[in-house]
């Protein structure tokens, strides 16, 4: 007569399947891939393959989640989700709101919300695609929220001071700058930028 063997309690007789992958910090994780390729490449010349093994993934997994190149590119070059949390705040706190999210999207995220834009002149047509992104969904968007006749011009200067900050931050990588707490930069730069969103 035999007899079936029943594993320990505790333990399953199937083999143990590997771990889930995290859907969402696999996406972040090939939006930062194809970030960083974007600003030292064309668009042209970025493989699916290239941005796969930057976010440590296969391409086809890219496939799964974006459908294609281009639509991921779309996403890379919309500034959307970037401007709603740039802008999360009252308008009589935003200046400070901006440079923190700036700061903290370089050094906790390791990328800057809005400074992709700087490289969109290496980026032919899909650049022109950027820079209208750009226009509607932050520099418009934040002057939609502003008052007084020249809103559409504070709107862009005050935005064109964060690039500067985003630049010498992440870009120069100023020593003194990049030593000094993200407080302590709130504290000097955000008036600066306040200041231009007031009328």
């Amino acid at each position: 007569m035999s007899t079936v063997s029943t594993p320990p309690p505790g333990l399953s007789a199937s083999p143990i399947a590997p771990p889930r992958r995290d859907a969402e910090a696999t996406k972040a994780a090939i939006l930062r891939a194809a970030r960083h390729l974007m600003a030292r490449h064309a668009h042209a010349d970025i493989t699916l393959k290239a941005i796969a093994d930057r976010a440590g993934v296969s391409a086809p997994l890219i496939l799964k989640y974006f459908g294609n190149k281009d639509a991921l590119f779309g996403r890379v070059m919309s500034f959307e989700t970037d401007a709603a949390a740039l802008l999360d705040a009252p308008l009589d706190q935003l200046g400070p709101h901006m440079v923190r999210q700036v700061l903290v999207g370089q050094t906790e995220r390791g990328a800057d919300p809005v400074l992709r834009i700087i490289f969109a002149p290496r980026q032919g047509d899909q650049g022109d695609v950027m820079r209208a992104n750009f226009r509607t969904q932050v520099s418009d968007r934040l002057a939609l929220r502003l008052s007084g006749s020249d809103a559409d011009l504070r709107a862009e200067l005050a935005v064109g001071t964060l690039l500067g900050l985003g630049a010498m931050y992440g870009i120069a990588r100023g020593t003194r700058l990049r030593a000094t707490a993200i407080e302590d930069i709130v504290d000097r730069y955000g008036p600066t930028v306040q200041a231009l969103l007031t009328p």
